[in-house]
């Protein structure tokens, strides 16, 4: 290649840390800024879960279409589109007072997303196939790193000037994401001059890939079972006795001790995927996370379990690093621009229930349960991976097209 892959793997790092963390900025105060900005008093879970989950759902639908235009055009412009358009919206949040355009704009931000997946695209098709695995597992440090930072900013800015001023904030942040994406990531050996592909068709040659539609499967599976949680963990650190003046700032730490956990883990994982295959390290990723999740039902104190949701984090930061390098491995280069899309769209739609899901489980039953069936949830899903590896599956498919060409080679 004629430029640095690590290079660009660096700049790529840095715009969606950025990305990552003006998006988590809002996490931990959002319960509360419904409550207290939009006076939402009543089913706050179940708002709480629509305001999170409705900007993956419009991302799920859309994201296709931009995948497609990413293998025309390229994905850099994608990152361009997606970093202007969303700091945009988060300045424009800062003037909304009505839950229902807060929902609205909710939307819009799901429509005009696509920073991440682009970014974890162009890393996949810009960087030399021994070393793709290691590239994602540094990548899913970059979205960890932001996922630290931004709910421990956005705790200590709510806390000091006010949950609104946060979105201002993340309009900055991803501000600076768009920058980098302008002026210094590099996009090489990209062919502009073929047609554009339909979303139709493209749906059709994913379909016939097996191997890529077990993937896309566990990848919904594993982000829906563990969103169940998300827009839950503020409500839970309140029952766990902090104060509402105390809540977004614990629960930022709380959510930060998973992200550094994954930044600490992933890099490894990666390489060790490398070596031993990343169908194993899935396993065993999804292992841990549900015998995490299933023993934080046990604790009651906050910084027990702040220190169980780290562990828990450890096991977890195998997870999409193993996903995403095995993408890579059964899609050609020249589709991996909508394969990455249509893990979006996966991800997105699961991102969209889970949260929903976990409102409406949160109003119904104790949210110490909800844990419960996340557990469980991760551990059907790591059953599945054991009994019917992707990886295996793809290399029966590469052996018996060797076989069929070899068999035409003697019919000759």
């Amino acid at each position: 290649m004629n430029f640095s892959w690590k290079r660009n793997l660096f700049v790529l790092w840095l715009g969606v840390f950025f990305c990552s963390t003006a998006y988590t900025i809002s996490i931990p105060f959002l319960p509360i800024f419904l409550h207290t900005s939009m006076g939402i008093n009543e089913n706050l879970e179940l708002w709480a879960g629509i305001s999170f989950g409705i900007t993956f759902l419009a991302s799920a639908m859309i994201s296709p279409f931009w995948g497609s235009l990413a293998d025309k055009y390229g994905r850099k412009p994608m990152l361009i589109r997606s970093g202007f358009s969303l700091a945009l919206l988060y300045f424009l949040t800062y003037f909304i007072t009505d839950p229902y355009l807060f929902i609205v704009l909710r939307i819009f931000q799901g429509l005009l997303a696509g920073y991440v997946p682009a970014s974890i695209a162009l890393v996949g098709t810009n960087t030399p196939e021994k070393d793709v695995g290691y590239a994602l597992g540094v990548m899913a440090t970059a979205g960890a790193t932001g996922s630290i930072i931004g709910p421990l900013v956005g705790g200590f800015v709510s806390h000091l000037w006010g949950n609104r001023e946060a979105f201002i904030f993340s309009g900055f942040v991803v501000l600076v994401a768009a920058l980098i994406a302008t002026f210094f990531v590099k996009e090489t050996n990209f062919n502009r001059t073929g047609p554009r592909s339909k979303v139709r068709e493209d749906l059709r040659a994913a379909w016939a890939n097996r191997s890529l539609m077990s993937i896309l499967g566990v990848s919904m599976l594993v982000t829906c079972s563990v969103m169940l949680l998300e827009p839950l963990l503020t409500v839970y650190v309140l029952q766990l006795g902090v104060s509402e003046q105390e809540a977004s700032l614990s629960a930022g730490i709380i959510f930060a001790s998973v992200g550094i956990a994954t930044v600490l883990a992933s890099p490894r994982w990666g390489r060790l995927g490398s070596k031993i295959g990343f169908s194993k390290i899935l396993f065993i990723g999804l292992m841990g996370g549900a015998i995490g999740n299933l023993l934080q039902y046990f604790f009651t104190d906050l910084y027990g379990f702040g220190i169980l949701r780290f562990i828990y984090g450890m096991f977890f930061a195998a997870v999409y690093p193993s996903i995403n390098a095995m993408i890579v491995k059964v899609t050609e280069p020249e589709f991996r621009g909508r394969a990455f899309s249509l893990n979006q769209s996966s991800t997105q739609l699961a991102t969209m229930m889970g949260p929903i899901l976990g409102g409406i489980m949160g109003g119904l039953i104790p949210i110490r349960v909800v844990f419960i069936v996340n557990g469980i949830a991760l551990l059907v899903t790591a059953i599945l991976i054991y009994y019917k590896s992707p990886d295996r599956i793809a290399a029966k498919a590469k052996q018996a097209s060797v076989d069929s060409a070899d068999r035409e080679l003697l019919a000759k």
